[in-house]
């Protein structure tokens, strides 16, 4: 299978705005927290309920790229999307919105099914540009969600917000299905047998256990201080409104500015050479988040650099597992992501009830130690792509993975 023309950059723009459905509802959390009469800590839920319908879509989903049409798997999920942010809009209490958000993690998950079907549909020399470029709009998407989420809360209120959002997905839907391709990949076995297979990936690859390690630490840390940022700046002395908050989703944007040059380097030098420097800058970020919320412009900025180093690890670690097996790709992808979004999940339910007991000093530590322990880890470990047990190495990796990489075979 391969991509039409402008293919990547389709899937690039689908995956950004499905996945900042995850995401724009937060500068919103007060508001709906009032509407539907529930305490602070408690609507922190509705976050992690989307990370859940997430993991949900990356175990029962996402292993179906390597079995499915793009164009009707894609679409397909999109569909589903449409519908729970439906159902969130129209939701009066806090258990059915939590249903609902299940039901726009399952649909946002197709943001991982853009970067696998982009992986795979471009030669093995572009495969880290490809993810790298699908890894940029999911970027953008996060990046934009809060800033546009918070400012469509604030002018049509927050249900209103999820309609425009539904739109903007039937959109994409209609792209999708007009431009990817229908080509079904030759299918290894039955569905139920692909499903019953992942734990086995786990087992048999090094490099996705490794990979699964330090990306769930840095997601852990990542999802943390968003969702600890958002609450801690709506409580006093900040008392900053949902537009306010969404701004500070600007600090991202250099991390948008970074993931295209960080995917020709993957492709150029070793994935995990990336990681190394990635991790340094996001360990540097949270120590300036260290120093508390009173100065913006530092807060600012210590969101820049987190931001930063975690997305342009993510896509250096994806463009690694896609790497390992390109006809598994969906499967290897699925254990990784599922794996990914538990921490990210355990990240968003401790950060309210970290925040209101020990406070934001706390919850920014807590970042910075699962930073510096993943860069430590990268340092440790050296690239390989074989199963366990093999002397295989990645072509070219050096001893500390910044030598050039030849292409795989």
């Amino acid at each position: 299978m391969s991509l039409p023309r402008g293919g990547v950059a389709l899937l690039a723009c689908t995956a950004g705005i499905a996945l900042a459905n995850n995401y724009a509802v937060q500068p919103a959390l007060g508001d709906i927290a009032h509407d539907t009469g529930t305490s602070a800590a408690a609507v922190g839920l509705v976050t992690t309920a989307a990370l859940t319908g997430c993991i949900a879509g990356f175990a029962l989903l996402l292993p179906l790229v390597d079995r499915a049409a793009p164009r009707r798997l894609v679409t397909g999920q999109l569909l589903l999307l449409t519908a729970g942010l439906l159902l969130a809009a129209g939701a009066g209490t806090l258990g059915p919105l939590l249903i609902a958000y299940v039901v726009v993690g399952a649909g946002a998950s197709v943001s991982a099914t853009a970067s696998a079907i982009a992986g795979r549909g471009v030669p093995g020399e572009r495969r880290g540009a490809a993810v790298g470029l699908v890894a940029a709009g999911m970027s953008a998407g996060i990046l934009l969600s809060r800033l546009v989420g918070g400012a469509l809360a604030e002018a049509v209120g927050w249900r209103g917000m999820l309609l425009v959002a539904a739109g903007l997905v039937l959109v994409c839907a209609g792209g999708t299905w007009w431009r990817l391709p229908d080509e079904r990949p030759a299918p290894r076995g039955g569905y139920l047998a692909t499903l019953a297979e992942l734990p086995g990936l786990l087992r048999r690859y090094r490099t996705l256990r490794r990979a699964v390690v330090q990306g769930s630490l840095w997601y852990f840390a990542f999802s943390l201080v968003w969702v600890a940022l958002t609450v801690r700046l709506a409580q006093p002395p900040y008392d900053l409104d949902a537009a306010a908050i969404g701004l500070y989703s600007l600090a991202g944007a250099l991390g948008f500015a970074a993931l295209p040059v960080a995917g020709r380097l993957g492709d150029r030098y070793s994935p995990r050479a990336v990681i190394c420097v990635s991790m340094g800058v996001a360990a540097a970020g949270a120590g300036m988040l260290c120093a508390g919320l009173g100065r913006p412009v530092l807060t600012g900025a210590g969101l820049a650099l987190l931001d930063a180093g975690c997305f342009t690890a993510q896509a250096a670690n994806q463009a690694r597992i896609l790497g390992v097996d390109p006809r598994r790709s969906g499967s290897l992808s699925g254990v990784y992501l599922l794996l990914y979004f538990c921490a990210g999940a355990v990240g968003s339910a401790v950060a309210a009830p970290l925040v209101a007991r020990a406070g934001w000093g706390a919850a920014a530590g807590a970042v910075l130690g699962a930073l510096v322990l993943a860069g430590g880890l990268a340092l440790g470990w050296r690239d390989a792509s074989a199963p366990a047990g093999s002397s295989v190495r990645s072509a070219g990796a050096g001893r500390w993975g910044f030598s050039r990489s030849s292409p795989r075979p």
